[in-house]
């Protein structure tokens, strides 16, 4: 494979082909399911009905004019790419970005991807005696990040295709409200957009990672509970009540010192998770809510929001 070309055919920098060949090496790619179980897979997988046939529109078929020599080569390494990790728990680009307005392939060429993978995935829970109800509530997480990007008219995904290989490789775990990121010396706990963040629903989740990591992962130790988000912005305080859900979710942590976080915009990621646009002018963002009213208050005043970490004991 020529790579320059390959780029170019791409419209990437050949910089990006370059690390997926090199990642990829010479292993094996991870086969697609049978188009006639996919169907069935993607509902299992949580994708909505017009995500679903947008997917089995554009699928890989042997002699498919939608997929040229160039994204074949893609997707089969960037399978590999994946493949290689398993276990891993870093964040992980699969490959490059795509110009995802050529056409199906180039829109879903990275959830061909994760379907590939998902047997990878299941195999590797199996092999941690994970739960099947576990194994699929957290692979289902494709079909919520489907639906936002859908919502977001495809300014959402650029994130969400690297986010999910955690998933492919059995670094996340959807446990109740919040989702757990193994790795390192925290469980980090991300915040999927699935309803309110009642205190709870949040100890609940707490209470069974505590006995998930000790009975899936015996040779982890974690001491601490982490997380990085805008949620944890004291400014938040500044407009919301002190017994809203945010506001108690954020005083379980102890927040480390505020230093500018590399590759984050914090006004971004505000906009991404409370209104789901990138682009919509402040002023014709929705005001319905106390924190919708907040961020945009916030930000026409010409102020900022940050992205803040902290932490808390594992053990209450």
């Amino acid at each position: 494979m020529d790579l320059e070309n390959t780029a170019a055919r791409l419209g990437v920098p050949v910089e990006q082909v370059e690390r997926v060949h090199r990642l990829a090496g010479d292993r094996p790619a991870a086969p697609l399911p049978a188009k006639a179980d996919a169907p069935a897979l993607l509902d299992r997988l949580g994708v909505r009905p017009d995500d679903a046939a947008e997917v089995m529109a554009g699928w890989p078929d042997p002699g498919s004019p939608l997929w040229t020599e160039e994204l074949r080569w893609l997707l089969d390494r960037s399978t590999a790419l994946v493949r290689a990790d398993l276990g891993g728990h870093d964040w992980l680009p699969p490959g490059p970005e795509l110009p995802r307005a050529r056409g199906l392939a180039w829109r879903h060429l990275y959830v061909y991807a994760y379907l590939a993978l998902v047997g990878d995935a299941r195999t590797y829970h199996r092999d941690h005696g994970i739960a099947d109800a576990v194994s699929w509530a957290t692979l289902a997480d494709l079909g919520r990040n489907l639906a936002i990007d859908r919502r977001m008219r495809g300014e959402g995904w650029p994130v969400m295709q690297s986010w999910l290989t955690l998933h492919s490789r059995g670094g996340v775990y959807e446990l109740g409200r919040l989702q757990h990121h193994r790795g390192g010396s925290t469980i980090g706990l991300h915040i999927p957009d699935s309803g309110p963040l009642t205190p709870q629903a949040v100890d609940a989740s707490l209470d069974e990672a505590r006995a998930f990591f000790p009975r899936h992962f015996s040779d982890e130790e974690y001491a601490e509970f982490s997380c990085g988000s805008w949620l944890l912005d004291p400014q938040l305080l500044e407009y919301l009540p002190a017994d809203s859900n945010i506001v108690r979710f954020q005083q379980r942590f102890e927040l480390e010192p505020y230093a500018e976080p590399e590759g984050i915009d914090a006004d971004v990621e505000v906009l991404r998770f409370v209104f789901r646009t990138l682009t919509t002018p402040l002023d014709e963002l929705p005001r319905r809510t106390v924190l919708q009213r907040a961020v945009v208050d916030h930000l026409r005043a010409g102020r900022h929001w940050r992205w803040r970490s902290g932490r808390f004991p594992i053990q209450p």
